[in-house]
């Protein structure tokens, strides 16, 4: 004689298992995203040079490869230490 309970015939043990399993794959499906505030883009534009700042390195890189780019290094040592006193 086989004795049923009420309401068992529809009882999964492996429901809870199965419904975590198929949220475990909605979320790897899920590609990773990057949000950038607008004052880090403001940030980021203001690292880009200028253009007197870049056509100045490009003189200087031109005369370096002429040889005729000529260094006074007094001046750098003075700057050098205003720098790192400060």
């Amino acid at each position: 004689m086989k004795i049923n309970r009420f309401n068992q015939l529809n009882f999964n043990p492996y429901k809870q298992q199965l419904q975590k399993q198929t949220e475990m794959k909605k979320a790897a499906k899920r590609s990773d995203e990057l949000q950038i505030s607008k004052e880090a883009l403001k940030l980021q534009e203001k690292d880009q040079p200028n253009n007197k700042r870049a056509e100045k390195v490009q003189e200087i890189k031109k005369q370096i490869e002429n040889g005729e780019y000529k260094m006074n290094h007094e001046v750098t040592a003075q700057k050098m230490l205003d720098f790192w006193t400060k």
